[in-house]
């Protein structure tokens, strides 16, 4: 059998974009299980939460934007620091940016790691980074929160908060507490593979646990359709428990019974296939997956820095 193309280089199909209104606030471009993006319109402002890959690719998000509402976009907030998620954010520069907003954690994590999930990222991800050479290096944050800040869009209320951890250390979600609308970033996934290369497994349920407690009646997740009443917020979260779930309880069997990297995502596999092998990226996700699970299960609390070469490394290894 021949060896899986790499991550998603075999991915080059475009995917039919959604921009669909949440309320006279709020809306939502996905893309088929492409990285969401999510709008905030205010009374004198409008919101972007995560950025696109690349500027080229935050044109098209504007361009939907400008079909609304002629408002500047003065805010991005980035849910984390994935580059599919932030690389983007000079795109808005020419369309009223005042400030991009990310929690000090995530801002502890492009020092420490931005640069090399960059360089990972584009090799994983060659058609999210249509036109990469228009970006001009990291996204840098210009205000930084610990916990929760709240902005008013003149009457609007938006509540930027750390839930916990789950995605990664650094995870925010914005929540319109006055519409009960929450733009989830990737702590919720939906028909899509859940990323957990930078994840805290242990940490995640009880974080959305906490998102659950917010009582969202509409969520915008980070990757999937739009999820517009409550019961399918509550199909979303429970969703994602059951993906970090199966995939933590895979990774403690396979350490506890000795098992290698490679056994463990056999063993894994027998878990999550039959409930997840037919969702968007999850040939793709669950190496990476379960080689983070494998570590978190073996006492590795924080989680390892992913490189190029770590990337192609772990991959050959697990694939071979």
């Amino acid at each position: 059998m021949s060896e899986k193309k790499f991550a998603s280089q075999a991915d080059l199909e475009a995917k039919k974009v959604s921009f669909d209104k949440l309320s006279d606030n709020a809306w939502a471009y996905t893309a088929e299980g492409d990285p969401n993006t999510g709008i905030v319109i205010g009374d004198d402002g409008v919101m972007i939460i995560d950025a696109t890959a690349t500027p080229v690719m935050a044109q098209d998000v504007i361009r939907r934007v400008r079909e609304v509402t002629d408002l500047p976009i003065k805010y991005v907030v980035l849910t984390h620091y994935h580059a599919v998620r932030v690389l983007g954010a000079s795109g808005y520069r020419n369309a009223g940016l005042q400030q991009v907003i990310a929690s000090r954690d995530t801002y502890d994590l492009i020092v420490e790691r931005g640069q090399q999930d960059m360089d990972s990222e584009i090799g994983r991800f060659p058609r999210l980074f249509n036109a990469v050479e228009s970006v001009p290096g990291l996204t840098w944050p210009t205000l930084t929160f610990s916990g929760e800040m709240t902005l008013w869009m003149g009457k609007l209320e938006v509540r930027i908060m750390q839930l916990g951890r789950g995605h990664t250390k650094g995870d925010t979600v914005v929540w319109l507490p006055q519409q009960k609308i929450l733009f989830s970033g990737d702590l919720v996934e939906f028909d899509a593979a859940c990323y957990t290369g930078d994840a805290y497994l242990a940490d995640w349920p009880q974080t959305l646990a906490n998102v659950a407690a917010l009582g969202a009646e509409k969520l915008v997740p980070g990757r999937g359709p739009a999820l517009t009443n409550p019961a399918d917020v509550a199909r979303g979260l429970a969703y994602t428990t059951d993906f970090v779930t199966a995939l933590y309880t895979g990774a403690k069997e396979a350490v506890a019974a000795g098992m290698d990297l490679k056994a463990a995502m056999a063993h894994t596999r027998k878990l999550m296939d039959p409930m997840f092998g037919q969702v968007f990226i999850y040939e793709h996700c669950l190496p990476f997956d379960v080689t983070r699970a494998f570590d978190e299960a073996s006492g590795l609390r924080d989680p390892r820095i992913w490189t190029a070469e770590r990337d192609q490394e772990m991959w050959h290894a697990l694939q071979a």
